[in-house]
């Protein structure tokens, strides 16, 4: 991870040696799931049902061509599920996440179309799994040891897909996705599995 978040940031710091690099700030709703398998309790594939988190933080658009650019930056990720059967039951994360999408972004009308798809990888700093029946509630921390089977890795990656306009004027409004391609279990003998996927809505402004 911390050789990841070193690549990123001398990627950033490169960002000043292109033609042109666009910073920018992005905040939104997302809705997230956790899709899940246990063939040892006899469960099949399935998905939880969408938990809502936020989406937000800093992005960098470095410049490789006319048109072309690598989308980039640091984000604070909500994501998690909600048991299908009962919603009191629940896991909700926190990740900062480091997108690096390649873009595609024409001028259309008075700004540019924002098209672009690529890797993710995240790092976890908060999360629990908690279940209330009846007046009775049970916490437990997703990524330490007192989650037990359920205890989660820290570490995530998958790819993602972004679809935005920006503005002459600097406003951006996008849509996002990321499909989670890690079993974040902590402990697997192939036989369970937990990934997380989003999509989300966000508005923003790239200086």
């Amino acid at each position: 991870m911390k050789k990841i978040l070193l690549f990123s940031a001398a990627l950033l710091t490169a960002g000043i040696t292109f033609a042109q690099t666009k910073v920018g700030i992005i905040a939104g709703p997302n809705f997230s799931s956790i899709t899940s398998k246990n063939t040892i309790a006899g469960s099949g594939k399935e998905t939880s049902d969408i938990l809502v988190g936020l989406r937000a933080g800093v992005t960098a658009d470095l410049q490789l061509a006319d048109e072309f650019y690598i989308g980039t930056g640091l984000l604070y990720a909500g994501k998690g599920g909600k048991n299908k059967d009962n919603s009191d039951v629940k896991t909700t994360l926190s990740y900062l996440q480091i997108p690096i999408n390649f873009l595609f972004k024409p001028e259309v009308g008075s700004g540019k179309l924002n098209l672009g798809a690529g890797p993710y990888v995240a790092y976890g700093i908060g999360g629990k799994n908690k279940a209330t029946v009846g007046n009775v509630s049970a916490e437990y921390k997703a990524f330490d040891d007192e989650s037990g089977d359920l205890k989660l890795k820290r570490f995530d990656a998958g790819v993602g897909v972004v679809a935005g306009y920006e503005f002459n004027a600097g406003l951006y409004l996008g849509l996002n996705a990321d499909l989670g391609l890690v079993n974040a279990y902590e402990k697997t003998d192939g036989n369970r599995s937990f990934k997380n996927t989003s999509f989300g809505v966000s508005v923003g402004y790239k200086f």
